[in-house]
């Protein structure tokens, strides 16, 4: 592995209250950089000073949108340990995006370590209180100077730091959710399955739309028969219909959640019978309207499991679970969040220790 150069702030900044921290507002002293050039491979891994970029106005990205990116946490335990939580896949699920956008992979025991090494260094941003954590956010983009359409010879990988609450104002309160008919995310062969900005970009009209009516979130539906259910624009979305697990299957307009696929592998432990499958927005409806339709659930890291009370659907509204928690959200929150802030057994190795 290479050596990662460290320096040190000299004007380390004011830590916020960290009793009631919004999500992704604050940002730790420090960064991970590293830098990308043709031939050289990844080079000058460092941990320098939290500063803007200073970016050329042709630089790629700002042009061509080649891009990714990933999000995960670390959280403090009840004993003071600081700890991560199957840092692994999202550096693996990096490589899977880095791929479809031709950006060059990355190392991923190599970016695990730098990441712990950032951490050590700016631990006293990691906030104590619940439902609080260090929200990490490694991302990568093209650099090179030119307007043209290809892939850059040239990019940076970055790794920044953020005190955060929840994620929902919310918190773990259910929230509303509108099932979008007009617009669509991503279609299978294109980059849904990805973490790129450009699948975020393109949610953003009709998030707009689903908040003015009072709904935190849009869930989408498929690209081309615009019938079948795919995901919330910022998580994974299961259904508990008559005592099942069912969950859109990953057929590559997805994104491969690693909090879904804790969940599932859970659930299956649990002993729910559990389907990965094609969802029609009609089979949901129907499930709401006959009462069969007993939880949704959406997941990821941001949120963890935040319980869905209130679906909408061309103009009409469904309350789920009376509009309140579902039994099995509430254990699955229970379960995840007790791993990862060390309250429970870690009996899964998903754990990866950092101080």
């Amino acid at each position: 592995m290479q050596q990662i150069k460290i320096e040190l702030t000299k004007n380390p900044k004011q830590k916020p209250d960290m009793n009631n921290l919004p999500f992704g507002t604050y940002f730790s002293d420090h960064m991970f950089l590293m830098n990308y050039e043709l031939g050289k491979g990844w080079i000058n891994p460092r941990i320098v000073p939290y500063a803007p970029f200073t970016l050329d106005p042709s630089c790629m990205v700002f042009h061509y949108a080649q891009e990714i990116f990933e999000g995960l946490k670390a959280y403090r335990t009840v004993d003071g340990d600081i700890q991560l939580f199957r840092p692994d896949e999202n550096f693996k699920r990096m490589n899977i995006s880095a791929e479809r956008l031709s950006i060059p992979p990355v190392d991923v025991d190599f970016c695990i370590e730098a990441l712990k090494k950032l951490i050590e260094i700016d631990r006293d941003w990691i906030p104590t209180t619940d439902a609080s954590s260090l929200y990490i956010r490694p991302f990568i983009f093209a650099t090179d100077e030119h307007v043209g359409v290809h892939a850059s010879h040239t990019y940076i990988f970055a790794i920044i730091l953020s005190p955060s609450g929840s994620y929902y104002p919310e918190g773990l309160n259910p929230v509303k959710i509108m099932i979008e008919d007009e617009d669509v995310r991503a279609v299978r062969g294109g980059t849904g399955f990805t973490k790129c900005g450009g699948n975020y970009a393109a949610s953003l009209r009709a998030g707009e739309r689903a908040a003015k009516k009072g709904y935190t979130q849009v869930l989408w539906l498929d690209g081309v028969h615009r019938k079948y259910i795919e995901e919330v624009g910022a998580m994974n979305i299961i259904f508990k219909i008559n005592g099942k697990i069912v969950t859109p299957e990953l057929q590559g307009s997805v994104l491969p959640g690693i909090t879904r696929k804790s969940v599932l592998q859970i659930t299956k432990e649990w002993g729910y019978e559990v389907e990965e499958r094609l969802i029609s927005v009609d089979e949901v409806i129907e499930a709401a309207e006959n009462g069969t339709l007993e939880e949704i659930f959406g997941t990821g890291t941001a949120a963890v499991v935040s319980p869905v009370g209130e679906l909408a659907y061309k103009g009409k509204k469904y309350v789920i679970a009376g509009g309140g928690i579902g039994e099995l959200t509430q254990r699955l929150y229970d379960e995840l969040t007790g791993v990862q802030w060390g309250k429970r057994p870690d009996t899964h190795n998903w754990i990866t220790k950092v101080c």
